[in-house]
């Protein structure tokens, strides 16, 4: 029997989705201390939608999104910059775990995305493709 289980529909595990909010919280408490040092991270508000742990808890991917800035690679790079860091300050909060994981930060592009198909589905020319299709229905 394998030590951890994988899921075959590619899903995270239950574990893996815990953890991650464990480390979601700790980072977000890490960052909102400002401890960190990095000019290009002074004054900046880091908003961690979510951290993504891989099967064996080893590596943590952190998706974060810079509010208020429009600098955002400024301070992506400068989260990468500092992960190791990152990963000294979280680990007293999470003791816990056997291993401390590695920390990778990603840009988090799901608003913009979810806005330009909001745009995309509200344009004219699906709204008047949508009305042809609804026009042959007949109901």
């Amino acid at each position: 029997m394998p030590r951890f289980e994988t899921h075959r529909s590619g899903q995270p595990s239950q574990r893996q989705l815990r953890v991650g909010e464990l480390v979601r919280h700790a980072l977000a408490e890490a960052l909102t201390r400002g401890s960190i040092g990095d000019p290009a991270l002074d004054g900046a508000i880091v908003s961690i939608s979510e951290v993504r742990m891989s099967p064996d808890l080893r590596h943590a991917t952190a998706l974060v999104a810079p509010l208020g800035m429009h600098d955002t690679e400024k301070v992506l790079a400068a989260l990468n910059r500092n992960a190791r860091l990152l990963r000294g300050r979280i680990s007293p909060a999470i003791r816990q775990m056997r291993v401390i994981p590695d920390l990778a930060f990603r840009l988090d592009t799901r608003f913009e995305d979810d806005m330009r198909i909001d745009r995309i589905l509200n344009s004219p020319e699906v709204a008047r493709d949508l009305g042809r299709r609804d026009e042959g229905d007949g109901n």
